[in-house]
């Protein structure tokens, strides 16, 4: 079923995609989790995916996993491979929606599917975190309190820049007092967690709209969403205030879920570019395709 349309009235588009070049040594499996899909928050007006050379890739195919993201899925062969995508996509032109009031929801009260996003994942060490959420956090009334305040004091305490790596647990990022957005997302998620807040890894594309480019190239962003109020909600400890232009590719227990590649074998990524810009609303993407189209 289709997602509800967008309000008319707040809408504006966003070009985002990607470009992946990886150089294959032989025969690989791999495996992209890449690709937005149509929600009541996003609508997706064009999509074009494309694998270069189409014969360099045999056993392509999509397929929905277990958390409902799409997964691209190819046995690459030898030689060089260029994968990307390019999107247009209509979304809310204002600020992530905040509404500070949402109470806490009792765990006997919470829905069955969002109970196993209470639990510990290969990132979220949140049994690891728990003594100092509950001193810090525990006296705080309300659910998006809660969770603000731990953004707050991630935010604060945590200076953003390269000091993790692929292995690093959200107590050692934590720790260590340095983090990029996975680990911002990773701690928020922890924090969340171990106050009986049901929370997930979301990683998607956030372009620099309606505020002053950082000058850092464009990349995958990560957030995390709290349960509260019957919903999904978005905290970006990252950044920590409302942005505009989020699109959301896809959402897991924690990284390890989403990876946007993931290769059973020796491949190496030699380059990569990610855009995500605003365009005027009756933007179509361009009759040239980056590279040889898939359906």
């Amino acid at each position: 079923m289709s997602a509800p349309a967008l309000s008319m009235t707040d809408l504006i588009r966003v070009r985002v995609g990607f470009s992946l070049t990886f150089e294959v040594p032989f025969p690989t499996p791999m495996l992209f989790v890449v690709e937005p899909t149509e929600r009541p928050s996003q609508h997706i007006i064009e999509a074009r995916r494309a694998v270069t050379p189409r014969s360099g890739v045999t056993h392509l195919y999509r397929y929905d996993d277990a958390h409902g993201n799409v997964v691209w899925r190819m046995l690459a062969q030898p030689g060089n491979l260029v994968v990307s995508h390019d999107l247009l996509v209509d979304v809310s032109g204002l600020p992530d929606p905040q509404s500070p009031e949402l109470p806490k929801t009792p765990v006997e009260e919470l829905p069955d599917d969002t109970l196993r996003f209470l639990l510990p994942s290969r990132y979220v060490d949140s049994d690891l975190l728990a003594a100092e959420a509950w001193e810090r956090f525990g006296h705080i009334q309300g659910g998006w309190a809660q969770v603000q305040a731990i953004s707050d004091h991630l935010y604060g305490s945590c200076i953003y820049g390269v000091g993790s790596n692929s292995t690093t647990t959200a107590q050692q990022a934590y720790a260590s007092g340095k983090a990029v957005c996975r680990d911002f997302a990773h701690m928020g998620v922890a924090f969340c967690r171990a106050l009986n807040i049901p929370a997930r890894y979301v990683c998607g594309y956030l372009g620099d709209i309606g505020i002053p480019p950082d000058g850092v190239p464009m990349d995958f962003h990560a957030w995390f969403q709290a349960y509260l109020g019957g919903e999904w909600r978005n905290f970006d400890a990252r950044h920590n205030h409302p942005r505009i232009g989020r699109i959301l590719i896809a959402t897991g227990r924690d990284a390890a879920d989403v990876a946007f590649t993931t290769t059973f074998g020796a491949a190496r990524l030699t380059d990569m570019k990610v855009w995500a810009d605003q365009v005027p609303l009756d933007e179509r993407l361009p009759d040239e395709v980056l590279g040889e189209a898939w359906e």
